[in-house]
């Protein structure tokens, strides 16, 4: 069945504007989805209507409306993973004094589910639904490392390997090592690979069966996230956070 091309620009005007918290201008939109300003304002006519988009005046720009999260009520409610694992991430926070993010796979990509901010002064620009790609990130590896073969296969063939830092994984290849000592280690390291002067350290979330549901990670600047401060202090504290969330889960290793 072929896609109804009105419902398939709208749904994309809506997965563009989502990228744009503070709003976005018909012109711009246009450059971005490749369609007139014609098309786009009749489009854009449509849902603000319906209120899955809303207007800021003052500034001409297009936003994401309320009845986005009115659609997304129930499904959120259903990421039980959110609320088993606050106590324990937040804890974890506290304690390293620096973000932690919560992520699941999502086509192929890592969806950022919660995030937990430090205090400290320099801190990382990510929010909540925000998506990036899992052969640069440790949360990514974390969930590659837990799919069947012919999952893993289908996303790191399909995977383009972009140079975001000069440390970031180049193929396949380098991806199947990389993962191999995720497995090893039950840690995974994004060691500056996706942003320049950033790493992190990630940890897998087990069900009762032992199969990966979710990663979290620790992240931060390189001063404050050393490979000593990682070796020392946070590999051991990722790995206990994991194990306590995983047990709620009814995971019990070795078992």
């Amino acid at each position: 069945m072929t896609n109804v091309q009105s419902l398939e620009r709208a749904l994309m005007l809506l997965n563009t504007i989502s990228e744009y918290p503070d709003g976005i201008q018909i012109a711009r939109l246009s450059e971005k989805v490749g369609l007139s300003k014609s098309t786009i304002h009749r489009l854009l006519s449509t849902l603000l209507n319906l209120n899955y988009v809303a207007k800021v005046e003052e500034t001409d720009k297009y936003k994401l409306g309320y009845q986005v999260v009115y659609l997304s009520r129930n499904m959120i409610n259903n990421l039980d993973i959110i609320n088993i694992s606050k106590i324990h991430l937040e804890h974890l926070s506290n304690n390293v004094n620096e973000t932690v993010h919560l992520c699941i796979e999502d086509n192929g990509e890592v969806l950022y589910i919660d995030k937990i901010e430090s205090n400290q002064t320099i801190r990382m620009f990510s929010r909540i639904g925000h998506r990036s790609p899992m052969y640069c990130t440790g949360v990514g590896k974390i969930l590659l490392s837990g799919m069947s073969e012919d999952k893993y296969n289908k996303i790191a063939q399909n995977t383009i390997y972009t140079s975001k830092t000069a440390k970031t994984i180049q193929s396949k290849q380098e991806l199947d090592e990389e993962i191999k000592l995720v497995k090893k280690h039950g840690y995974a390291l994004d060691n500056i690979e996706n942003e320049e002067g950033i790493r992190c350290i990630a940890a897998p979330i087990r069900d009762f069966q032992g199969r990966i549901i979710a990663s979290f990670s620790i992240s931060g600047p390189t001063s404050r996230m050393t490979m000593e401060r990682v070796n020392d202090e946070l590999i051991d504290k990722v790995k206990e956070t994991a194990l306590n969330i995983s047990q709620q889960y009814g995971y019990r290793p070795g078992v």
